[in-house]
This record gives structure tokens, sequence and C-alpha cells, in this order.
């Protein structure tokens, strides 16, 4: 009878489910529809999230290995090199988020000797909590931005790695380097959907008293989220855009294209 009763409350198989099911499936990595047996989740549901929950894990406590997780063709090709916030460690990383967001003494006449100021974009790569992310996205990501920023006329300046990374380290980019736009890109928070997600933050002129209110955002980006090539478009149209009115923040609009426009679920 407890065969039975499982059986009775199971979801139809994938196949069986109706057209307008299975493309609410594909479009969203969230666990729609999972059915379940009696009161609990099916098996197969619950060693999906056993699986996705380990991965989130892993994504956040890995330390960052700047040619193993992004290759050492991509770091020569690019000129990677690595600096580090204050944080020490990966667990004094998670329990003192303050320090992530401060570059070392070293880091500092690193960033000094090896990149130039003053240039239109500076970006800048983050472990912050997914190195996941990282290792899955910046290979795409990158060589789209450098390669749309030279496009427009604009200069880039050297790009480089923050180990135990927080967001707010782009104040300090702002101080020391100066540059027009600086973008960083983080690895975001894993969750159960995915621990492969990026994060694009951007601001202004950043500078020491900045807050959240003074960046911009596009986060999750990957795979099943927004593409590497969107993300590309957006985060360079929202530069363009933060050059044109001369600020960033809460008050700036960003003006989606047609083609992420497009792609949004119907109502």
């Amino acid at each position: 009878m407890a065969c039975e009763k499982e059986d009775d409350n199971k979801l139809a198989p994938p196949h069986d489910l109706p057209e307008l099911l299975k493309k609410l499936r594909e479009r969203t990595p969230a666990r729609l529809l999972a059915g379940r047996s009696g009161a609990a989740y099916r098996t197969s549901t619950q060693m999906e999230l056993r699986e996705a929950h380990a991965a989130a894990r892993d994504a956040v406590r890995e330390e960052l290995s700047l040619l193993a997780d992004l290759g050492e063709d991509f770091a020569r090709k690019w000129n990677l090199f690595e600096v580090s916030s204050r944080a020490t460690s990966k667990d004094e990383y998670l329990l003192r988020p303050d320090l992530g967001r401060h570059f070392d003494d070293a880091s500092r006449i690193q960033l000094n000797r090896h990149s130039a100021a003053e240039q239109d974009l500076q970006i800048a790569i983050g472990d912050g909590l997914s190195v996941t992310a990282v290792a899955m996205q910046v290979p795409r990501l990158l060589p789209l931005l450098c390669d749309g920023a030279r496009a427009r006329g604009w200069s880039v300046g050297s790009i480089f790695v923050v180990r135990h990374c927080r967001v707010g380290i782009l104040n300090e980019i702002g101080e020391s380097l100066r540059p027009t736009i600086a973008v960083l890109l983080i690895g975001e928070r894993p969750g159960l959907a995915t621990a492969e997600s990026l994060s694009a933050y951007m601001a202004y002129r950043p500078k020491a008293s900045d807050t959240d209110a003074n960046r911009n955002l596009i986060s999750n980006i990957h795979a099943r989220g927004v593409s590497p090539e969107h993300a590309a478009q957006r985060i360079l149209n929202l530069a363009a855009l933060m050059m044109k009115i001369h600020e960033s923040g809460f008050q700036l609009r960003e003006e989606l294209p047609a083609k992420v426009e497009s792609e949004r679920l119907p109502p």
C-alpha cells in the first residue's frame, strides 16, 4: 500500500507534462513541480538538494587559485596578477567581512606598480563567496568586456584578481587607481539553484565614503540566468550611461538591451 501511495503522489515524468509546464521548467533553475512522496520530497529530489548544498558549501570554502581556476593561458593572455584583502584566510574572511573591503599594504604597493591610474574602465575580479562562479563565468565574460570597451575607444586598466574580496573594495580601487568606471566581477553567495552565479558591481569614480546606494549591480550571470554575452552588453551600456551623466547608484536607471527584454517570461 505504501508503494501505491507513493506512486499516486508522484508528479508525472517530464515527457508527460503539459507543454506550458515543460517550458516553465526550462526557463528557471528553481525546482518547480518537483512532486512528493506522501508529505516528503521524493528520494531523487532529496538527493538533488543534498548535491546542490554540497556544491554551495564547496564554492564558499574553496580558496582561489589564479592558474588552476582561470587557466595558465588565460592568465598570461590578460596579464592577470593577484592581490589580496586584509583577510589572511578563508575563515577570517567569512568571520570578518570588514577585512575583505580593504587591500593589505603589499597589495596597495603592487597595484600602484602594475596598474595605470585614471583609466576609463578598471576591471577587477574578486573571489567573493563563490570561486566556482569566477572559474565558470569570467573566462567568457572578460574578453567580451575588454573587446567591447576598446571598440568604444575606452582605455582599460590592468586587470587583477583580489583574494578574499568583498564588494566594498570598489571604494579602495577608486581611491588607489581613480578610474572613471570601476567594475568588480565577484562570485555570488551560492544557493540551492546554482553555485556558479557571478555578479558585476559597478561605480562611477568610487571613493571611500561610497555605500551600496552609489553602486549598480548586474547579478545572476550564469548559464541559466543572464548569459555572459548579455551581461557584457549590459555592463558596457551601463558604463556608457555613467560616463554620460557622471554618476552611478540608485538614481541611475539601466536601459536594458532589447534582446534581454524579449527573453522575459510573459505575464
